[in-house]
């Protein structure tokens, strides 16, 4: 495995590997939820690519960018023994290099949800991957759909710059009683983290109901937010039904594709999960 450093070696080893390339942009903290984007890509491309960059372009001024949790040891090791080919660890300077100016914004589905309640967090994002698909250069790319809003802006501003890289959405994957694997897990208390099972459990609760024939968007956000309210350590931020493709929220009947999201907040964390409801 090839571990580069600057935007100079990491093209220097790319040069020479053989298509398709998958790559997996992650900001380090491995999980088996990033290892499974990992093997997914194993299975599909002859060369495999990963990055390892805390971006702090998509953290606002109150948040953990300078707490998130930083294992590069570990995290090197598990991408090697996952089959990783090239990995790009880069610093600050390299990703935004002095008198950096330019960002990119995806408009509309950035402004709801996690664009509201952290405004400019996914014109960072969009910003630098951007920057790493540039440097890669890949064939595919794999994210999670624990992250359902940010898939769908990667996969929005990939069409509309004309990339020529296919998104692949790899399904979430969850800890054995069902919540969302997140690197921001370790920020909970134990009470916290018996406590987020019912973030999992209520978007269960409403998949089932959707899935027996209830289709009226508020019972179904009522379902969600009923188990989490009744935890006294959460403080939801949002429950959303929302058009798959729009993000535009549902009322009434749900007729077409929806996503089901949440966000909830604990004292060291927030976090957010999600399910599609398709009719």
């Amino acid at each position: 495995m090839i571990v580069a450093r600057t935007v100079a070696e990491f093209r220097a080893a790319r040069a020479g590997a053989p298509a398709p390339v998958g790559f997996v942009p992650t900001m380090g903290y491995l999980h088996q939820g990033h290892l499974a984007l990992v093997h997914a890509a194993r299975e599909e491309c002859a060369t495999v690519a990963a990055s390892i960059f805390v971006n702090p372009t998509q953290f606002g001024p109150n948040e953990d960018f300078e707490r998130y949790p930083r294992d590069e040891e570990r995290d090197l090791q598990l991408l090697e023994a996952a089959g990783t080919d090239l990995v790009l660890l880069p610093p600050v300077d390299e990703m935004y290099p002095p008198g950096d100016t330019t960002r990119v914004r995806v408009s509309g589905i950035t402004e709801v949800l996690e664009g509201a309640r952290r405004p400019g967090h996914f014109e960072g994002v969009t910003t630098v991957v951007s920057k790493l698909f540039a440097m890669v250069q890949p064939d595919r790319a794999y994210f999670g759909e624990k992250d359902g809003q940010q898939l769908r802006v990667i996969r929005r501003m990939t069409r509309d710059l004309l990339l020529p890289i296919e998104i692949v959405a790899c399904p979430t994957v969850r800890e054995p009683d069902g919540l969302a694997m997140s690197s921001r897990n370790v920020y909970l208390s134990a009470d916290e983290r018996a406590q987020a099972l019912s973030l999992s459990a209520g978007l269960r609760a409403a998949s089932e109901a959707f899935d027996r024939g209830e289709r009226d968007a508020g019972r179904l956000r009522a379902m969600v937010r009923e188990g989490i309210e009744a935890q006294p350590l959460t403080d939801i931020n949002y429950v959303s039904l929302a058009d798959s493709e729009t993000l535009e929220e549902l009322d009434g009947a749900v007729g077409r594709a929806a996503m089901l999201s949440l966000a909830v907040r604990f004292s060291g964390a927030t976090l957010i999960d999600n399910v599609t409801l398709e009719p």
